[in-house]
């Protein structure tokens, strides 16, 4: 078996709930610490962050295999790079390897070949211009964004899939490679798949990134039915899995 630590903010209600159910049946199992946020302001996810040290340190006392930052917003906030500083802070005190999720989102789309994309958050227009900037920092240009303008975390956590879904398709653009929903604490899993077959593009969300960065640390082959990128399929073949002539 697999440890998984992850580090997420203390109002979050979602990520553990979406990795437990998809890794029910897996090698891998999960392990959670909790650092403090309840707004997400630039202020705020500051603060929380200098808490890290503290939470990665109590997942090296579980003995775990690797420690994921499941804080999108939190681990860009400070530009291209910041992302990186964070997760090597992370691996000092954890004593393991460590990634955060904002990486995991722009090692995913690298993956997926994607270099334009749609992006949909539901965070105030000061988290959202960070997260265009940071992606526009790592070589990819966003076509089109929307967002709720949502502070308080809690209520983030309140949003369900069809939100999630519904917010994507407003992002969209065909001329886009992929649909990025961001946040951990916003709920994606059960629309990821209906929403590749009715878009035909490539849809990740900030958890499905995170969850499949964690994967291929371990090289875990645990199936998990999240959309192409779970399925390690090729973008090239879209015709195929939407199901077209």
């Amino acid at each position: 078996m697999h440890r998984l630590g992850v580090i997420i903010p203390s109002s979050n209600t979602t990520v553990e709930a979406e990795f437990t159910k998809a890794l029910v049946d897996s090698d891998v199992t999960c392990h959670f610490a909790r650092v403090p946020l309840r707004d997400v302001t630039l202020h705020d996810l500051e603060c929380m962050v200098s808490e890290l040290d503290g939470a990665a340190g109590l997942l090296r006392d579980a003995s775990v295999d690797v420690v994921a930052f499941a804080c999108t917003s939190g681990s860009l906030i400070k530009g291209r790079g910041y992302d990186a500083n964070l997760a090597k802070r992370i691996r000092d005190a954890a004593g393991c390897h460590a990634l955060t999720t904002s990486g995991a989102v722009i090692d995913a789309l690298h993956a997926l070949g994607a270099k334009k994309i749609c992006l949909a958050t539901p965070y105030i227009d000061e988290v959202t211009d960070r997260e265009v900037d940071f992606l526009e920092q790592n070589g990819f240009r966003v076509l089109k964004r929307v967002s709720l303008g949502l502070k308080e975390n809690l209520k983030i956590g309140q949003l369900t899939p069809t939100v999630a879904g519904a917010l994507a398709e407003s992002a969209f653009s065909p001329d886009a490679d992929a649909v990025f929903v961001s946040c951990t604490n916003f709920r994606t899993f059960e629309a990821i798949t209906a929403l590749e077959q009715k878009l035909c593009k490539p849809f990740i969300s900030s958890n499905s990134a995170t969850l499949w960065a964690s994967l291929r640390v371990f090289g875990s082959k645990c199936p998990v039915e999240l959309g192409q990128l779970l399925e390690n399929r090729n973008i090239s073949n879209a015709k195929a899995w939407c199901n077209l002539a």
